[in-house]
């Protein structure tokens, strides 16, 4: 039985981090924890790209875009969606996550999903805070991982030719 799995260090893998500037207080405070993993990972500052769009609206062609180029091992979308008083979040982050979906499944490039979606700005602040829980880590350690696996299945022969 062959068994493949994805690695926690990523050397030489190239990255984009797509970030929104919108709630810019807690996509900062995401992207500083995936670039903090993306460092534990040994990923090079030099293989990392960073591109800012306007808010998280703008993630899932911005990311089809990179995607196309075939220059990333994995995307990294960071952004944040609070919800108000009126229906915007619920089409804006159900759009935003078909979005994302959808890039990686017809491009072939692993996507990271680091888009909170939450109810109060506590709830965001505590998701983009520093330490284990920042879910921008989570989604750079998720874009390690699946990059890894990804060449591994292609290392293996179990792709298509």
């Amino acid at each position: 039985m062959m068994e493949l799995q994805g690695s926690d260090t990523a050397a030489g893998y190239r990255f984009a981090i797509v970030v929104s500037r919108f709630n810019e207080e807690i996509t900062e405070g995401l992207l500083t924890g995936a670039r903090a993993a993306l460092a534990s990972a040994q990923v090079r500052t030099d293989d990392i790209t960073l591109i800012r769009v306007p808010g998280a609206f703008e993630i899932p062609a911005t990311v089809r875009r990179l995607a196309e180029t075939k220059r990333f091992d994995a995307i990294i979308c960071l952004g944040c969606v609070i919800k108000g008083d009126t229906m915007h979040f619920e089409y804006i982050a159900s759009a935003v996550s078909q979005g994302i979906m959808d890039v990686g499944t017809a491009t072939g490039i692993p996507v990271a999903f680091g888009v909170l979606t939450t109810l109060t700005d506590e709830q965001a602040a505590i998701r983009a805070a520093d330490g284990p829980d920042n879910k921008g880590r989570e989604a750079a350690l998720a874009a390690i991982e699946m990059a890894t696996l990804w060449r591994r299945i292609g290392e293996a022969g179990l792709h298509e030719h």
